[in-house]
């Protein structure tokens, strides 16, 4: 039987927390997509006779939240969740081949396989994503062997799980700002098997006293976008071990002189740069 559903698509250089959190309250399931432009867009999906517009405006005024620009689209299937949220190809990158919650048999392949569910966390089959795998993968071959490991900005856990999998002796602590991403996060993490490994948690950024708990890190993870990993970059070597790795991602071509400097400036040197379309990924090392 079909159903209605409608997308709610918000256009935003750099969300802030108030604003994700009233996403959060106020639609059924929100996702988050980063755009070849470096912008972010912020979706929310409700059902269609439970939706208004004005009550939403209403309630965003009552919240002193400005609500960006943003489009209504109606969505029609017999299940929206899964068609227009939870689904994403199957592919494969480095290691690893990484199917969607709604496909239940695995792929056939000789890879590592990962299930994920990503409804409500930004998108596991993005540019970034692959060059940060393609990246711990790398890592993974030439040797290197982390106690320690840092998901910052951790998503549906997707870096988290490519750690803990290719490292099952190592300690994943994940952190990310929005708590469904941390529930997604640990969902996957239980269902792939390496719950035991991954620890998430709610928290802005690196304030959290509890990062504390396994630092410093030998591998820092960081698919988040280029200000704040501009603005992280002080934390990130504090945080990050000598001789240490980072992997960072979330921006294009033309940010990436001004994200590897900020980095750069607090004693890391460059190392790889990975390119998948107009995205770009950097590997940087503590010396």
């Amino acid at each position: 039987m079909e159903s209605k559903c409608l997308q709610v698509i918000f256009h935003v250089s750099r969300a802030n927390e108030e604003f994700i959190d009233f996403l959060d309250n106020f639609f059924e399931v929100t996702a988050v997509n980063y755009l070849d432009s470096g912008e972010e867009e912020y979706v929310g999906y409700a059902n269609y006779n439970d939706f208004s517009e004005q009550t939403m405006l209403n309630q965003a005024a009552l919240a002193g939240i400005e609500l960006p620009s943003y489009q209504i689209i109606e969505l029609k299937s017999e299940n929206w969740l899964k068609d227009y949220v939870i689904k994403f190809d199957a592919f494969e990158v480095a290691d690893f081949s990484i199917y969607g919650a709604h496909q239940q048999t695995p792929p056939i392949t000789d890879k590592i396989t990962l299930q994920i569910y990503a409804a409500t966390a930004f998108g596991s089959n993005h540019q970034t994503t692959r060059c940060c795998i393609t990246a711990i993968s790398e890592l993974y071959h030439q040797g290197f062997l982390p106690t320690s490991v840092l998901d910052m900005g951790c998503g549906s856990g997707i870096l988290s799980l490519c750690a803990a999998k290719l490292w099952p002796n190592t300690k994943v602590t994940g952190v990310d700002i929005d708590d469904e991403a941390v529930v997604v996060t640990i969902s996957n993490a239980q269902n792939n098997g390496v719950s035991s490994q991954i620890e998430a948690f709610v928290g802005d950024g690196y304030a959290d006293s509890r990062l504390r708990q396994r630092f410093p890190y030998d591998l820092i993870l960081s698919n988040i976008l280029a200000n704040p990993l501009k603005e992280f970059a002080p934390k990130l070597a504090e945080h990050l071990s000598s001789g240490g790795y980072a992997v960072l991602s979330g921006f294009v071509d033309n940010q990436v002189e001004e994200v590897v400097n900020a980095h750069i400036s607090q004693g890391l040197k460059l190392r790889k740069i990975y390119t998948i379309d107009n995205w770009r990924a950097a590997l940087l090392q503590k010396e």
